[in-house]
């Protein structure tokens, strides 16, 4: 048998990879040189195999551990690792790192720096960074349009949003965005958008009166959906900034400082076009936890979301970061 060296591994694409793993209440570990988690049911122990070649992310929840080798080898496939709460379950006493998510991303020093050289040249520009967040919101309303109106999946399950009053909620939004001053009202526009939305789906399913709930505090499915699903949306996030090699606290909208408010950035670019109609759907459906990060994980791979993650990411560090450079060379003239 020909033998497969550990840095093959990383010869899928990130952004062609099909799977993203969720785990709760079990083990990963190595077994004959391959990265397993085990369950126990009935006083047996199963051993579940992980492809790392064909894995973007691995999200361990509640009551998971992981050893010291099966780290080693996800990190020379180039997974990311991400620690987090239940999904969606309440937390009646948390700490911040139980209900955030902790990444640990694989050490590699090979990733390409184009991107950053990009991206630190118009971060430090107050007016530059919000335009980084304003076509962030704009990329994140056009996947909205297009994914509510077109969705196969999502019109088999039954959901069916008044598409009139979505295009009116995009075009108000969109015009709203390109107008803020600040991202403090961009943030303002995002909450507005969002409880539209929310309202939207919950009138797409006939779902009554939705109040969404604070992280840990969840009752309803549909709020422990959006819960469930906005993790594995942080673990795409991650991944596509990882794999630009942008560090995960240069963030353009979720706060200059915030811990890993790149990925928040980048997650929210699918949250609202994929989670949120899902999660409702699912509730509508009453689906379990595992049929509805099924559906996610669909949606995900067949809609090439990572994808979409690593080329807005790309597009917008290398418009700004031209854009930075220019405004440089044109002061740096000036001052001769």
């Amino acid at each position: 048998m020909e033998q497969i060296n550990a840095s093959d591994l990383k010869t899928i694409l990130h952004s062609k990879r099909a799977n993203l793993y969720y785990l709760e209440h079990c083990r990963v570990l190595v077994n004959g040189g391959r990265v397993e988690y085990v369950t126990e049911r009935a006083q047996q122990q199963l051993y579940w195999n992980i492809p790392i070649a064909n894995t973007t992310t691995v999200l361990l929840g509640t009551g998971t551990s992981i050893t010291q080798a099966a780290v080693r080898e996800l990190a020379k496939a180039g997974v990311m690792l991400g620690f987090c709460g239940g999904g969606g379950t309440p937390l009646f006493a948390a700490t911040e790192f139980e209900v955030e998510v902790a990444w640990f991303s694989p050490q590699s020093e090979y990733r390409p720096t184009e991107y950053l050289q990009h991206w630190v040249r118009f971060w430090f520009d107050d007016a530059l960074r919000l335009e980084a967040a304003k076509a962030f919101q704009q990329a994140r309303l056009e996947r909205l349009r297009q994914h509510w109106g077109s969705s196969k999946a999502l019109k088999e399950q039954g959901f069916a949003p008044d598409m009139a009053a979505l295009a009116a909620c995009v075009r108000d939004s969109a015009a709203a965005v390109a107008q803020v001053p600040s991202n403090t009202a961009l943030l303002t526009e995002e909450a507005r958008l969002t409880k539209q939305l929310y309202r939207l789906a919950a009138q797409a399913t006939r779902h009554g009166e939705f109040t969404r709930a604070k992280r840990g505090e969840s009752v309803d499915a549909a709020n422990q959906f959006l819960d469930h699903g906005n993790y594995l949306a942080y673990g795409l996030g991650a991944t596509a900034c990882w794999v630009l090699g942008l560090p995960h606290g240069l963030a353009v909208l979720h706060g200059k400082t915030r811990r890993g408010g790149l990925v928040f950035d980048v997650a929210d670019l699918v949250k609202d076009a994929l989670i949120l109609p899902q999660a409702f759907a699912s509730a509508m459906k009453g689906h379990t936890e595992q049929e509805f990060r099924h559906a996610c994980i669909e949606a995900f791979a067949r809609t090439e979301a990572l994808d979409f993650m690593i080329d807005t990411l790309k597009a917008v560090a290398t418009s700004l970061g031209l854009k930075a450079l220019g405004a440089q060379a044109s002061q740096s003239e000036n001052l001769a």
